[in-house]
């Protein structure tokens, strides 16, 4: 079998991908090939029909399609894409194995940008008790029946978990003329954005219960119903709380995981929090000349987030191409109050951005990195969440020597 060569091989046409490829183009690679196993590339974007993508990249609210139509458009004009095509393995020296209707093929890349999204937790993630009866299905799913195919999924639904795609499927049943009796949360805050709170349930009167979860499922050929219990602190269901609440649909918006099983297979390390790559300033994972962006790397709130993330790591690959990148010996870690922090290294040589999470609400706070306890970057907030996403900068020469960073929250 003959081994085909691209500069740069994008694995995955989602919204990341699509954009670090028109980055490549703009930086002058031109021998880019993304590979996409679905039949048409897009990512998740083909089944989101509601509106509020490309705010920050194009300057106006565009729905889901529209946004993709418009970076596969970008792409397609400098890059090969191959669709219904599948990355069975990748090598630390970026040899890549696709099939696909015509066969295996091999591929070696000067550099490698991994942006395959991310998969949704599903139910035997939390082990529910109860029958595995028909009508339970993931957010995502449920939205790609609705959205994609034209499937009522259901007339009378619970939803576990207030992550962004279960609440606007909350939405999306409401307006289809189904009746979603809750949103049931195990957090005593909401896993979603504060806006899809606001503009899914509340404007719907649907209502969002917090500290409880779901106990048990019922049904044998088709959910009948499920018990509800409320949980203490520590998430464990209170006794004497229980309720049943009758249903013919149960949805799951329990939390999205990188998509890394091509990284594993190559060697690169995960970080154990993220479940994405452990990269360092210019998105490089521990393979050379791998990089990582998106929700591959780590889970977004955002669309336009992935895109412009991408697009740094396209900066970076071509970068590489030209020759050694900035080594980066100074490690980062979260500490106190903050979920994770990335990347783990920088070089302190350049102007660097910290992506990060807090782990509860928090209002007011600051975001604080410390070298050797040195303070060197502050960002100041009127309140912080979970849900959404924290960028601090770090200027070039803040950081020197090899002493870890901390990244904290105050």
């Amino acid at each position: 079998m003959k081994t085909a060569y691209h500069d740069v091989v994008i694995v995955g046409a989602g919204p990341a991908g699509l954009a670090a490829a028109a980055e490549l183009a703009r930086r002058g690679v031109s021998d880019v090939l993304i590979v996409e196993r679905e039949k048409e590339a897009g990512g998740i974007l083909r089944q989101c029909i509601h509106d509020g993508f490309g705010v920050d990249r194009y300057g106006e609210s565009l729905c889901g399609p529209e946004y993709a139509q418009r970076l596969i458009d970008e792409a397609a004009q400098h890059a090969q894409i191959l669709t219904d095509t599948t990355v069975l393995s990748m090598t630390a020296e970026r040899e890549l194995t696709l099939v696909s209707r015509e066969g295996l093929k091999k591929v070696r890349a000067g550099a490698v940008i991994l942006t395959m999204g991310c998969r949704e937790r599903t139910r035997g993630a939390l082990a529910i008790p109860g029958e595995r009866p028909a009508g339970v299905f993931t957010a995502g799913v449920a939205q790609a029946y609705m959205n994609l195919y034209g499937r009522m999924i259901g007339r009378r639904a619970v939803i576990l978990g207030s992550g962004d795609i279960g609440m606007i499927m909350a939405r999306r049943l409401t307006l289809s003329g189904a009746q979603v009796e809750g949103v049931y949360e195990i957090r005593p805050i909401p896993s979603g954005l504060p806006r899809n709170v606001a503009q899914c349930l509340d404007d719907y009167g649907i209502p969002l219960h917090l500290s409880h979860t779901i106990t048990e499922i019922h049904g044998s050929a088709r959910v009948t119903g499920v018990t509800v219990s409320a949980v203490d602190a520590k998430g464990a269901p209170i006794p004497g709380t229980q309720r049943h609440i009758p249903c013919d649909t149960v949805i799951l918006s329990i939390g999205l995981i990188p998509e890394n099983e091509l990284s594993l297979g190559a060697g690169i390390a995960l970080d154990p929090v993220t479940r994405g790559a452990r990269v360092d300033e210019h998105l490089q994972t521990s393979c050379p000349g791998v990089f990582a962006a998106g929700n591959a790397l780590h889970v977004h709130d955002l669309a336009d987030e992935a895109s412009l993330e991408a697009e740094q790591a396209a900066r970076s690959a071509a970068a590489y191409l030209a020759g050694p990148l900035e080594a980066c010996r100074i490690p980062v870690r979260a500490g106190a109050g903050v979920g994770y922090a990335l990347p783990a290294y920088v070089s302190g040589a350049a102007d660097a951005s910290i992506s990060l999470r807090v782990r509860d609400k928090l209002a007011p706070c600051s975001i604080v990195l410390r070298q050797g306890g040195r303070e060197i970057a502050r960002r100041r907030l009127l309140a912080a969440i979970p849900a959404q996403m924290i960028r601090v900068a770090l200027p070039k020469g803040a950081a020197c020597g090899e002493a870890e960073i901390v990244v904290s929250a105050e």
